[in-house]
C-alpha cells in the first residue's frame, strides 16, 4: 500500500470540448476533483472549447485530427507522445480519459500514474462502430487495451456486462459509478425566465421536446415520423427541439417531406405560431425549455445513462424513453435486471414509459403507432402527466452530486493507494 500524497495532481483527458453528455460529465469531474487535486484538463484540441469554464488548467496537446489512415496513426502517435510529455513533466498520479479515444491515448502515453479509463456509451451497440475497423475495435484494441487501466469505470450497469461478459475486460476492474445530477443548480436554471417567443408558445401549446445532439444515433428522423402522425390528431401541438449537430438539413428536409413547418432559431418571431416543429439550436441552459414542455422524449437508438432523460425527470417533466441500450430502463425501472427487452409494446415503468426502438423494418409501422397512441394518451391525461412527473423528480434524488460524487472521489482515493 502507498500512503496518498497531499492534493496529488490529477489530469482529466477527452478528446473534444464539444456539446455531448460526455464533455458534460467531464466539466462535472473537472468541479468535483477541482478542490481536492492539483487537477489539469487537457484535450486533444480546442476546436470546440468556446464558452467552455475550466475548473483546473486547461492544455491542449494541439494534434489536428482528419486526415487518410497514415495522418490519422501519426495525429494518434504525437497525441501519446505529447500526452506523455506533460504526465511526466507535471508528475500526474492519475490520469482519467473520457470518450474511447482518449482512452487509448491515455493508455498508451507511458507509465507515469495510474489510468482510469470513464466508458460513456455502449461498445456493442453503437452503430458507429462498424466496418473492419470497427471488428478491429470491438475484438482487439478494447479488450487488450482496457485490460491494461488500473480501473475501468462504466456510467451504467448495462455497458459494464458488455465489457465484461462480451468483450472480456477482468470483472474485478470493471466498476459502474452512474453518471450524477445537480438538482438543485438544474432547478435554479429551469426557473428562469424563456424569452419570446418559446415563452408564449410553450404556456399556450401542449409541446412535445428533446434536447441534445443531432446525430444519427439519437434517432430523430424516426421521431419526426411519429411527430407526424401525434399532429393528425392533435393539430396544436409542437414539437421541440434543443440541440445541433450533423442531422440539422436531414431533420429541416424531414419536416419539409412530412409538411410539418418549421421555425428556426433565426427566424421572425411571429412564425414560430405557426410552426409544428421548433429547432431552438444550441442553448447554454436547455433546462428552462424543458422544464416547461408538456413532455420530454428520448427516441435513441442507444445512450450510455443519458443526461438529458435525467435533467427532464429532475425538472418534473412526464419522460417517454426507447427501451434502447443502455441507460433508460436502468434510469425508468426500480428493477435490477436492466437488459434491453426489445419491446414491441409500451412498457408502464415504475418511473415513465419505455418504448420500442424504432429501428426495426419489420415492425417500424406498429411500432410508430404505439408511440403515436402513448403520446396522445399522455397529452391528454394530465393527472397522469403529473403523477409521472413527481415519480420522475422523486427518482433522481438516486442520483444526485451529493449521491454519487463521493464514489468517485473514494474510487481514485482506493486506486492511488493500490
Amino acid at each position: 500500500m502507498t500512503k496518498l500524497q497531499e492534493n496529488p495532481p490529477l489530469l482529466l483527458l477527452i478528446p473534444n470540448l464539444g456539446m455531448g453528455g460526455a464533455q458534460r460529465v467531464f466539466a462535472d469531474h473537472a468541479q468535483l476533483f477541482a478542490p481536492t487535486y492539483r487537477l489539469t484538463e487537457c484535450v486533444f484540441n480546442l476546436e470546440q472549447a468556446d464558452g467552455y469554464i475550466p475548473s483546473g488548467e486547461l492544455l491542449t496537446l494541439a494534434v489536428a485530427g482528419g486526415g487518410g489512415v497514415l495522418s490519422r496513426m501519426g495525429h494518434f502517435w504525437q497525441r501519446c507522445q505529447k500526452l506523455r510529455q506533460i504526465k511526466e513533466a507535471r508528475s500526474i498520479a492519475v490520469t482519467i480519459s473520457h470518450l474511447e479515444g482518449a482512452d487509448y491515448v491515455n493508455i498508451l502515453s507511458g507509465n507515469t500514474g495510474k489510468k482510469i479509463l470513464c466508458v460513456h456509451g455502449s461498445k456493442l451497440h453503437d452503430r458507429n462502430i462498424t466496418g473492419p475497423l470497427g471488428w478491429l475495435r470491438r475484438r482487439l484494441l478494447i479488450p487488450v487495451l482496457y485490460s491494461r487501466a488500473s480501473y475501468v469505470v462504466t456510467v451504467s450497469q448495462g455497458i459494464r456486462a458488455e465489457l465484461v461478459d462480451e468483450i472480456g475486460i477482468p470483472a474485478d476492474r470493471v466498476g459502474v459509478i452512474n453518471n450524477y445530477f445537480d438538482d438543485s443548480l438544474i432547478r435554479q436554471r429551469a426557473a428562469q425566465s424563456l424569452p419570446e417567443p418559446y415563452a408564449g408558445i410553450m404556456a399556450t401549446y401542449p409541446v412535445i421536446a428533446t434536447a441534445g445532439r443531432f446525430a444519427p444515433e439519437k434517432n430523430l428522423l424516426a421521431l419526426l415520423d411519429v411527430f407526424a402522425g401525434v399532429r393528425q390528431r392533435n393539430p396544436t401541438c409542437k414539437l421541440l427541439l434543443v440541440g445541433q449537430g450533423e442531422q440539422y438539413k436531414a431533420i429541416v428536409a424531414r419536416c419539409q417531406a412530412l409538411e410539418l413547418p418549421v421555425y428556426e432559431a433565426t427566424d421572425a418571431p411571429g412564425q414560430a405560431e405557426q410552426a409544428a416543429v421548433l429547432l431552438a439550436g444550441f442553448q447554454d441552459n436547455p433546462h428552462k425549455f424543458i422544464a416547461r414542455s408538456t413532455l420530454f422524449v428520448l427516441p435513441s437508438l442507444n445512450e450510455g445513462f443519458p443526461m438529458a432523460l435525467g435533467e427532464a425527470m429532475v425538472c418534473g417533466r412526464p419522460v417517454i424513453a426507447a427501451d434502447c441500450p443502455t441507460g433508460p430502463r436502468e434510469i425508468l425501472s426500480a428493477a435490477a435486471d436492466v437488459a434491453v427487452r426489445n419491446i414491441r409494446r409500451a412498457e408502464k415503468a415504475d418511473f415513465g414509459f419505455l418504448m420500442p426502438v424504432l429501428d426495426k423494418t419489420d415492425s417500424l409501422q406498429s411500432d410508430q403507432q404505439i408511440w403515436v397512441d402513448t403520446l396522445c394518451a399522455l397529452l391528454e391525461n394530465e393527472v397522469e402527466r403529473q403523477r409521472l412527473g413527481n415519480l420522475a423528480s422523486k427518482r433522481m434524488q438516486n442520483f444526485t452530486r451529493e449521491k454519487v460524487a463521493q464514489q468517485w472521489l473514494d474510487l481514485v482515493q482506493k486506486v492511488l493507494i493500490a
